[in-house]
């Protein structure tokens, strides 16, 4: 498991999605650090673990797992965007024990598409986001390979979490972007309403990845949630 650790406190874990890299949350490593020690995962096939093979969406949830039972990580936010949400969805639902806050951000686990539609929507979500982030999501899409992002992409748009969502009993924050072009709203409000006591948050303005279209935003929600009043621990 390939992962940088910052600030000190309560653990916090970020799980990137699709063709990302653990570069992603830069914007909001700084604002979570000073509350939380956090840890940063870059997936089989991606980032600083490009030379290994991608792992399927089941498999990355095994090995998140089998790390935090590794690592003894307890009352953790686990939070997780787009394939990364999938996959923390399935880590959730597995470990509930390990996890007290889960965080999912335009999660994918809910959508229905073929890849090749899906591929279609792809300049639209750049488009809508932050124009300055084009060049990380293209070098990094380009460092995990066509081949790993096809079967990503492939896995992850047949993995639905819907037997998964029962089993959730972690406080559960579900935030999207209100021009998320590759996942939209519609699937995110079905999925807080799935999940027993999930809250929404909408963030406006912001696309498919959020916190790095609104940092300041992102941060504060997540700040809040994990340390309201309701907060477990």
């Amino acid at each position: 498991m390939h992962y940088r650790v910052t600030g000190e406190g309560s653990p916090i874990v970020l799980v990137h999605g699709l063709s990302g890299s653990g570069r992603w949350w830069r914007r909001n490593l700084k604002g979570l650090s000073q509350r939380h020690r956090v840890y940063s995962l870059d997936l089989s096939g991606y980032g600083t673990a490009r030379r290994q093979r991608a792992l399927s969406v089941r498999e990355c949830a095994a090995l998140i797992a089998s790390w935090l039972d590794a690592e003894d990580l307890r009352d953790i936010t686990l939070i997780g965007h787009s394939m990364g949400g999938h996959i923390c969805i399935r880590v959730a639902a597995r470990h509930p024990q390990r996890i007290a806050n889960l965080v999912l951000v335009c999660a994918s686990g809910l959508l229905k598409a073929n890849a090749y539609r899906t591929a279609l929507n792809l300049p639209r979500a750049l488009i809508t986001g932050r124009k300055r982030f084009v060049p990380r999501i293209l070098t990094d899409a380009l460092l995990a390979g066509p081949l790993n992002l096809w079967r990503n992409a492939s896995d992850l748009l047949k993995d639905s979490v819907q037997d998964c969502l029962p089993l959730i009993t972690s406080r559960t924050l579900v935030v999207w972007g209100e021009r998320d072009a590759l996942v939209p709203l519609p699937l995110g409000e079905m999925l807080a309403r799935s999940i027993t006591g999930a809250q929404l948050k909408v963030i406006p303005h912001a696309g498919h990845v959020v916190m790095v279209d609104a940092p300041e935003a992102f941060n504060a929600a997540v700040l809040e949630f994990v340390g309201g009043p309701q907060a477990s621990g």
